[in-house]
């Protein structure tokens, strides 16, 4: 009787495997978007409160705009309590203002960058990262990621002035093994990870010691259990003339 892989168990969703969601403050996005509102006013929130939400690494911040509107969004370096943000298309540009990127002046560093309009943020959203605006053309501003990648998207795509906070957060090691494993009770994620490798022949297809052998590519249509190895791979084996 063999054991059930970890993809296995993953794909089962048992409450090990749930997502713990209640730990959440809310969905950490830009406000519902409204052409109306967005291009032809500049409104005026205050941020209340900066909150820390469990697997998280930035901060988040409460706004709260004049028109009653309550908002989430990730706090960039420097915002604090009490501070005013500006939300609309020719908002000024200040630390925290939430303007359309085709506003942005060339150079100037973003964050929670939206691919499209309303999507809600999707791009430069973690601690310490940002986006720089390099170039506007006819409908369409071109940002370098934080990977280096170029990337075109839509000028009136909602940002927020300044770099996420929290940055230099990776620089801190975990020193020991409990720190992860608190982590990965926040962020929902498997630890420790074994390597099948590693295992009895019961536990994984990879397992079981002495003799080496190499795993088949598995398919990409393989049930969990089977799809082990490399999965789909464009190529394997020994790469020649390099």
């Amino acid at each position: 009787m063999g054991k059930r892989l970890l993809v296995q168990r993953r794909g089962r969703g048992g409450s090990v495997f749930r997502h713990p969601g209640w730990k959440k403050v809310g969905k950490v996005a830009y406000r519902p978007y409204d052409s109306e509102t967005f291009e032809k006013k500049v409104l005026v929130g205050k941020v209340v409160e900066l909150m820390h939400v469990p697997g998280r690494g930035a901060p988040v911040a409460k706004v709260v705009f004049e028109d009653g509107v309550e908002m989430l969004m990730t706090a960039p370096e420097g915002l604090a309590v009490g501070q005013k943000v500006y939300y609309g298309a020719k908002a000024p540009i200040r630390l925290g203002t939430i303007t359309a990127v085709g506003n942005v002046p060339e150079g100037q560093l973003v964050c929670n960058v939206e691919i499209r309009p309303g999507d809600g943020g999707k791009l430069a959203r973690s601690s310490g990262a940002y986006a720089t605006v390099l170039t506007h053309t006819k409908g369409k501003t071109l940002i370098q990621l934080p990977s280096r990648k170029v990337k075109v998207i839509d000028s009136r795509a909602r940002v927020t002035i300044g770099i996420v906070a929290g940055g230099g957060r990776v620089e801190k090691p975990f020193l020991k093994a409990g720190r992860v494993y608190h982590l990965s009770k926040s962020k929902s994620f498997k630890y420790p990870t074994v390597r099948g490798k590693a295992m009895s022949p019961y536990a994984h297809p990879a397992g079981g010691g002495h003799h080496p052998k190499g795993l088949t590519p598995a398919p990409r249509t393989a049930p969990p259990g089977q799809k082990v190895g490399h999965i789909a791979p464009r190529r394997t084996g020994r790469r020649k003339g390099r």
